[in-house]
């Protein structure tokens, strides 16, 4: 008995670090992703957040490019109301040098750690983007106009839903004007 208890825990632990280990399955990624119209305003109009936008109105995501790969980013909300105490962050995002569609990069909150940051998808014209990751843990669904119709909004999110994201953790961002 004790012989089989002891295989059964090393059995359910290689089976716990085998899948630990285990790479996600891949996900959409942007074919092209033309760096110089990517940059400039996009509002966050629905997410998966990060415990640091739980709660976040007036979500705003601006990037400047600096450089051929280094992309200065500006995240600003207002914390739980639209007249909220203003929260801003200044990650630093990094073009993957290894991908020549410009569509994965590194999120930089705190060194020398980068987040992953995969452009999903952009509409030709460049006012709607997602942007996820092969986790599936997080996820930003952002237009360059707070306003996004819902019928367009549920088209992106079905996109999502697609790539694997679960639908009931999707959560519209509201914006002070918008009508939300």
């Amino acid at each position: 008995m004790k012989k089989v208890l002891i295989s059964l825990i090393v059995l359910t632990s290689l089976f716990l670090v085998m899948t630990a280990c285990s790479t996600p399955k891949p996900i959409r990624t942007e074919t092209s992703v033309d760096i110089d119209r990517f940059m400039g305003d996009w509002y966050v109009v629905a997410n998966i957040p990060t415990f640091l936008e739980k709660d976040a109105w007036n979500a705003l995501e601006t990037y400047e490019r600096k450089g051929e790969r280094r992309i200065e980013t500006t995240f600003t909300f207002n914390k739980g109301a639209p007249d909220g105490d203003l929260k801003t962050y200044t990650p630093v995002g990094f073009v993957r040098e290894d991908d020549p569609s410009n569509a994965v990069w590194g999120m930089r909150f705190v060194w020398p750690i980068k987040a992953e940051y995969i452009i999903m998808y952009v509409d030709e014209d460049y006012q709607e983007t997602i942007v996820g990751r092969r986790k599936r843990d997080y996820l930003w669904i952002m237009s360059r106009d707070p306003d996004l119709p819902d019928e367009r909004l549920n088209e992106l999110i079905d996109l999502t839903v697609e790539e694997g994201y679960d639908r009931d953790k999707i959560q519209k961002v509201p914006h002070e004007g918008s009508g939300d």
